[in-house]
């Protein structure tokens, strides 16, 4: 895709949402700098919304739909402090390059807004989001209402932004489809080099050297999010992110762990053994996962709820519980009484795009949403069976999750990250053949 065709892309939905916002003005900021400590920042990364509606990465910008055009406040061209912090775009440059109506400094924002809101309805901005531009807001707003007296109106309406950004945003063009294609490719070949360069006796942080290497040599700008490279009983704390253990012979090691490419994220799960070879016990659990998301995916596609893969997941799971021995009675009264909750505790999956838990209501007037032809999706079942006196012994501390990408299509759906080894014969060939040529 050439350059004017993405410029078309990002114009398309900025009259997407002007057409949604009909005569009122949106306003959408881009996120700020933040300073990590002292004389250091953060790496910067552009509020999503904003990217999504402009393709524009530099900070201190503002989008502002108005009387039928797209206005940018962005930075000024700056020789000295491009020299310090690089290239800045500037207005004019920035105008034609990205497609806007007109371009503006910064600088003039709170000048420009209160004429730009004169008589008309509505004024749409992120609510609540940052305390600092709902006081830039109200400002703008009382500097129209001091000029009542002269006949100027004021918007009577607030309302947010982002509620009608995030229905556009569920919906993946072919632009963004192929953005995550390569991200998922990306992360996938992390994933199975993680796998080839496990050994019984290197510590967690190593191995998630293994995928940021990965991740940056392939050209993804960041991790996705902080990843988690987990062994043994670590696999059973969901959000464990110390990544500074030991992974011994005879443990699984559970990585989470996607890139970010162009701003839009992977996410995949994979659990293997460290070394090379499941256990007995270590299998069946696995094969319970993995058929828990086989009977997930297999409910996915247009025109079924968003709880159906969920659903689906949770009745494997509960019956491997049973059939485990880590819990009693019937799939029924498991699923009545949520017993299967100590072993599985979260949903089996969320919106994927330009941030990991990405825009998109699940639930719409008390339903769950229905599935529609370019939405993307995780589908990640888990067992996390922590030690305890009931627990077997040979299922104690073993922590397995498996998470793929997944577009919905018209005949179904795509797994993104199919790349990603995953079966249990795959992922012991995989290793064995690492091992052989070491």
């Amino acid at each position: 895709m050439n350059a004017a065709e993405t410029v078309s892309i990002y114009a398309s939905r900025r009259r997407r949402l002007a057409e949604a916002t009909g005569a009122g003005v949106a306003v959408v900021p881009t996120a700020a700098e933040r300073v990590r400590n002292r004389d250091s920042h953060y790496p910067y990364r552009f509020d999503s919304h904003f990217y999504y509606l402009t393709g524009f990465t530099e900070p201190e910008a503002v989008l502002v739909l108005a009387r039928g055009r797209s206005i940018l406040f962005c930075r000024e061209r700056n020789e000295e402090r491009e020299i310090w912090d690089g290239f800045r775009y500037g207005p004019e440059a920035a105008r034609e390059r990205f497609g806007f109506d007109e371009a503006v400094p910064i600088a003039k924002l709170d000048e420009e807004m209160p004429r730009l809101l004169e008589d008309q309805p509505a004024l749409y901005y992120p609510m609540g989001a940052d305390s600092g531009w709902d006081a830039r807001a109200i400002g703008w707003l009382n500097a129209v209402r001091a000029k009542v007296r002269s006949g100027v109106a004021a918007p009577e309406r607030l309302q947010d932004v982002r509620a009608i950004i995030d229905d556009m945003r569920l919906h993946k063009d072919v632009h963004e489809l192929g953005v995550m294609r390569r991200a998922a490719r990306i992360a996938a070949a992390a994933h199975r080099r993680a796998m080839q360069r496990t050994r019984p006796g290197r510590a967690e942080y190593e191995i998630e050297a293994e995928l940021l290497y990965e991740f940056r040599r392939n050209g993804a700008q960041f991790p996705a999010y902080s990843p988690i490279v987990a062994g043994g009983a670590n696999a059973c704390i969901l959000h464990y992110v110390a990544n500074d253990a030991m992974v011994r012979d005879g443990d699984l090691l559970l990585i989470d762990a996607g890139c970010e490419l162009d701003g839009y994220a992977s996410d995949i799960t994979r659990t293997f053994p460290v070394s090379g070879r499941f256990t007995a016990a270590q299998r069946e659990v696995y094969e319970i996962v993995l058929g828990a998301q086989r009977a997930a995916l297999e409910t996915v596609r247009a025109g079924r709820a968003w709880n159906e893969p969920h659903d689906a997941a949770v009745r494997v799971l509960a019956q491997g519980m049973i059939d485990l021995k880590l819990l009693p009675g019937s799939l029924d009264q498991a699923l009545e009484t949520e017993s299967y909750k100590r072993f599985y505790m979260h949903r089996t999956g969320h919106w994927l795009g330009l941030d990991v838990h990405d825009a998109g209501d699940y639930k719409r007037a008390g339903e769950w949403r229905t599935l529609a032809c370019g939405m993307v999706l995780t589908v990640e079942p888990g067992l996390y069976i922590r030690a305890a006196d009931d627990v077997p012994q040979a299922l104690r501390n073993i922590g397995v999750r498996i998470e793929d990408d997944v577009h919905v299509t018209e005949s179904g759906y795509e797994v993104l990250t199919a790349e990603a080894t995953k079966s249990v014969d795959d992922i012991e060939a995989l290793m064995r053949d690492a091992r052989a040529r070491d």
